[in-house]
């Protein structure tokens, strides 16, 4: 890596200035094995990952490429959070602890939006069933999101002497809680 001074202005810097910023510049060698690499190109098809392991045996070629692979979840899941119906951008956070804590929020959200796919899913093929996308299609895979919009609305509200009282439950979110299981009916019945 070679770093180097700019000055920002046009010209020649003076002498006692300091450099407005420093860019940095990454010089690599590229190598590949031929004998692997021919089959790949005859098959007009492959994936080009670049690592800072030098030995193979650190970093195995089929873990790097699977760890790889397995990144388009956590991307679809950051796709999500960056989405302005998630209001992440509005938030200006300057205290390392706070913004600790709002990536540990942010990653619980992940996670619930995750567990919600996963349960969603698999219920719905399971059944038969489909869910409304926004375009009011019925779809077999549908996304936490969609989920989430459905229910936009639904509230619980408790009160002292009678318990919770589930407003806004329509039969779309009958349907759903009873494919996601007893538990779920048990806790909006």
């Amino acid at each position: 890596m070679r770093a180097t001074p700019r000055s920002g202005t046009r010209g020649r810097p003076r002498q006692d200035a300091p450099p407005a910023q420093i860019v940095s510049t990454i010089a690599g060698t590229l190598a590949s094995c031929l004998a692997t690499r021919s089959p790949l190109v005859d098959q007009q098809s492959g994936c080009s990952l670049a690592t800072h392991a030098r030995d193979a045996t650190l970093v195995p070629p089929t873990a790097l490429c699977a760890s790889y692979t397995g990144q388009r979840h956590a991307e679809r899941g950051v796709r999500f959070l960056q989405a302005p119906q998630f209001v992440a951008s509005a938030l200006s956070l300057k205290k390392p602890e706070r913004m600790m804590a709002l990536l540990m929020i942010m990653t619980v959200c992940l996670l619930v939006y995750a567990a919600l796919e996963y349960r969603m899913r698999p219920a719905l093929k399971a059944h038969g069933a489909t869910w409304l996308d926004p375009k009011n299609t019925p779809t077999q895979p549908p996304t936490a999101r969609w989920g989430f919009h459905a229910c936009v609305g639904m509230h619980v509200l408790f009160i002292p002497q009678q318990g919770l009282i589930v407003l806004n439950l329509t039969a779309e979110h009958q349907r759903l809680l009873q494919l996601l299981g007893a538990r779920y009916a048990w806790f909006y019945r």
